[in-house]
């Protein structure tokens, strides 16, 4: 098992509210426990998670209990009630090197935790730009999560105005991804 698909299991049984997941391979085991107590706003507290690698080879199980749960620990804040919030954290581009009054538009966030992909392929061009317009139902983008590849359709219909993530970044529930001028 990767690294990546250990941080994609912690961070789906974090997102998803379950206390306990063991899942055994032929040459590998991994059990995660989260305490139900610690629970604050619907997400688990992730500094008690515990990762247990018992037959992983001793060489390779440090590091990966380690890296697996710091992204885990490291929470996004993200307020749904100011979409102007999303601007600190913005990391993307932008249609001009300006400031972007943000209270006419509209975020898109993340109706999961994953891997954010503007493209459907590496090779393939962007489902959408800076300047596009789109409709309600359109694929605006895709969020891998534990390797399912999920189609996200635009539930309004606008302009992209900013691209709020970096292609293939990790995104977190809820978090915001494309700043939209509605139409």
């Amino acid at each position: 098992m990767k690294l990546s698909e250990i941080q994609e299991l912690i961070r789906f049984v974090a997102k998803s509210g379950v206390t306990e997941i063991e899942l055994e391979l032929k040459d590998f085991k991994i059990n995660i426990k989260t305490p139900a107590r610690k629970r604050r706003g619907g997400l688990v507290e992730t500094s008690d998670m515990i990762a247990d690698n018992s037959t992983t080879p001793p060489s390779v199980a440090p590091a990966q209990l380690v890296v697996a749960s710091a992204p885990v620990a490291v929470p996004t804040p993200t307020p749904a009630s100011t979409p102007s919030s999303a601007a600190p954290d913005s990391t993307a581009e932008a249609s001009d090197a300006g400031e972007v009054d943000e209270s006419k538009y509209v975020t898109i966030k993340s109706p999961m935790i994953g891997t954010f992909y503007r493209a459907p392929a590496p090779d393939k061009s962007p489902f959408l730009n800076v300047g596009d317009i789109f409709n309600e139902g359109d694929i605006i983008c895709i969020v891998e999560a534990m390797k399912l590849f999920n189609e996200i359709e635009a539930e309004v219909s606008g302009k992209i105005v900013k691209v709020l993530v970096d292609d293939a970044s990790p995104v977190e529930y809820d978090q915001p991804i494309f700043l939209v001028e509605p139409h």
